[in-house]
């Protein structure tokens, strides 16, 4: 391409760009009480003038962008936002707001729609009592939008737009909320000509309430961000996750118009990346990790293990050697705890979750620990038909069975204890694999049996056995101490459903 054909392309481009300006300028209409926004293009003594997007200027008193000290606020090139409160084919007259005082002001006002400012002196009946242009007027309960309740407003300055002057001034009706509604219509016009569903944008959190939060995503328009919305992890209040204040960034899920207006519904969540997504080599079965507590059903505690990964610990998977009924037995919501984990499933998005598991099988180490022959001092958990349960360790239970309690010398004594009481104990019996203990009272003798009497003393230590078995069986029912190989894998497995 010659540079002669890039001059009149360049042209032309411009040209075209100018012929769309003008046309879309020929097409806005500007009217008294509209907000607009334009450039700063020239200061003078008295006024500021500003490219509002027209080929008419708008112009500005001075002395509305000087700060408290006189100084300037804006220079020339600078964007600033202003209520037309006249418009004539020579020119359009800006402000930040209505100013003067008198009658004629607050009609002028009323007749232009243009907001004025206003000081709250205070409550009254049905409304506020707000100074306006050097007059009193009133703006009922309805019509404050978001300022507080009582007194807490009184002696804040806000913009007004006045509604009625009526009985010569004697009757001056004004409205915070109608201006609130009329700059969110504008707003949210301009929005949603740009916004569609699926859209990530930034917000601020303006207020919280029980079902979730509503975020300011321009000026007066919100949406309401579900609580289940808020976050990855489970919440129960909208406080647990945000803050009035908080800047946050959230996904449009839909935008509904009725004759009621229009609802934006958010999600802080799916703004950001689902957290299962990213588990990678992090969580794995068998790994133990430290979670928090989120919440108690009957069968189970829910712990949460990373941020917006929780997983379920089934009751069975409590506590060591003993039944748990309760989940609030163990833990409570908030409690930091220890758990293994027993089975992770991406594609359900659920793990199951062990706390016994992660403080370690007492039984482990139980043959050096409560060897045959060794004594110990034991807390009574219970007694029964078959004998004194005896608590030797967190998870480990012994039994000092009745017919070694009617042998002992002391044996009043050992039937007058109760649930909680000492006891001194020697191990008479260790079977690892079916985890139990028999127990001795301290200073008892098991007697090894005659030669001659060996058949007749296999019988009897057959039956002992038999009785034995039975004894831990009926104690299993309250307690999960003897519990079998088998019976716990079932549990488990019962566990893992459960989850």
């Amino acid at each position: 391409m010659t540079e002669e054909q890039i001059h009149k392309q360049d042209e032309t481009e411009n040209f075209a760009a100018l012929f769309e300006q003008q046309n879309a300028q020929a097409g806005q209409r500007l009217e008294p009480g509209q907000k607009v926004s334009g450039t700063v293009i020239e200061i003078t003594a008295d006024n500021v003038f500003i490219n509002v997007g027209i080929k008419v200027d708008g112009v500005m008193d001075r002395k509305e962008l000087l700060d408290a000290e006189g100084n300037e606020t804006v220079k020339v090139g600078d964007k600033v936002e202003a209520w037309i409160v006249k418009k004539t084919p020579q020119e359009i007259r800006l402000s930040h707001s209505m100013s003067g005082s008198g009658l004629a002001a607050l009609e002028e006002a009323c007749e232009s729609k243009v907001p004025v400012q206003g000081r709250i002196i205070g409550t009254c009946k049905g409304g506020y009592s707000v100074d306006v242009l050097g007059k009193r007027a009133f703006c009922p309960g309805s019509q404050m939008e978001l300022l507080g309740q009582g007194e807490e407003v009184a002696g804040r300055t806000v913009d007004f737009l006045v509604m009625r002057v009526e009985n010569h001034g004697r009757n001056i009706i004004v409205s915070h909320r109608a201006l609130a509604d009329r700059e969110r219509a504008a707003n949210l016009e301009k929005m949603l000509a740009t916004l569609k569903v699926g859209d990530i944008v930034e917000g601020k959190v303006v207020r919280l309430v029980p079902f979730g939060a509503f975020v300011e995503l321009a000026k007066s328009v919100e949406g309401l961000i579900h609580i289940s919305e808020l976050s990855w992890s489970r919440v129960a209040t909208p406080e647990e996750a945000v803050n009035v204040g908080d800047s946050v960034r959230v996904k449009i899920l839909g935008i509904t118009t009725n004759e009621k207006g229009t609802k934006i519904s958010l999600s802080r969540k799916q703004a950001s990346a689902d957290p299962w997504d990213e588990i990678g080599d992090t969580l794995t079965q068998g790994k133990i990790v430290e979670g928090k507590v989120l919440r108690l059903v009957d069968f189970g505690a829910f712990v949460e293990i990373m941020p917006g990964i929780e997983g379920m610990v089934h009751v069975s998977e409590m506590a060591w050697g003993k039944r748990v009924h309760k989940p609030g037995d163990v833990v409570k919501i908030g409690d930091k705890v220890r758990v293994k984990i027993l089975d992770i499933n991406p594609e359900t998005k659920r793990i199951a979750l062990s706390i016994r598991d992660a403080e370690g099988d007492p039984w482990a180490d139980c043959a050096e620990s409560f060897a045959v022959g060794s004594a110990h001092e034991g807390t009574v958990e219970s007694q029964s038909q078959f004998g004194i349960f005896v608590t030797l360790a967190p998870g480990i239970t012994g039994l000092l069975p009745m017919q070694a309690l009617k042998n002992a010398k002391n044996q009043s004594e050992l039937k007058a204890l109760k649930a909680g009481d000492s006891i001194a104990v020697v191990v008479q019996r260790l079977d690892l694999d079916a985890r139990k203990i028999s127990l001795l009272p301290e200073g008892a003798k098991d007697t090894q049996p005659k030669k001659e009497n060996r058949e007749r003393d296999r019988d009897r230590d057959r039956d002992r056995d038999r009785d034995h078995d039975h004894d831990w069986k009926a104690h299993a029912k309250t307690s999960s101490s003897g519990m079998g190989v088998l019976a716990e894998a079932f549990q488990k497995a019962l566990a893992k459903k459960g989850s």
